[in-house]
């Protein structure tokens, strides 16, 4: 069965910048669910020099249908002038059925914006 569900991959500032993206998403039915690592180390070129930073990692689980409001969403709250969002297609009929059939289901639950 194919689900058209994403991960999108987000990288912050810090775990309240984190928060704050993830609580929106979920409370505006946007994500299904939001997970947050803090504590992660990136190494990037930046206007050509090379940056070390401590960041935070957002996870997002939603449907393929809300990622363009998620991107959108996340960028007017986002404090990079280009935040990394990534979509990862979740493969289907891979993991756990139970929690992608929820997954699912919470994907599809009507919009309250």
């Amino acid at each position: 069965m194919y689900r058209n569900l994403r991960l999108l991959y987000i990288t912050t500032s810090d775990k309240k910048e984190a928060q704050e993206i993830g609580r929106k998403l979920v409370e505006q039915n946007l994500a299904a669910c939001a997970n947050i690592i803090d504590g992660m180390q990136s190494i990037y070129k930046w206007e050509g020099e090379v940056k070390e930073d401590n960041e935070c990692v957002l996870l997002i689980k939603t449907h393929y249908s809300r990622v363009k409001k998620v991107t959108r969403l996340i960028k007017e709250m986002h404090s990079y002038d280009v935040p990394a969002i990534v979509s990862l297609t979740i493969t289907e009929d891979e993991g756990n059925m139970e929690y992608l059939e929820w997954l699912e289901k919470m994907s599809k639950e009507p919009f309250e914006i």
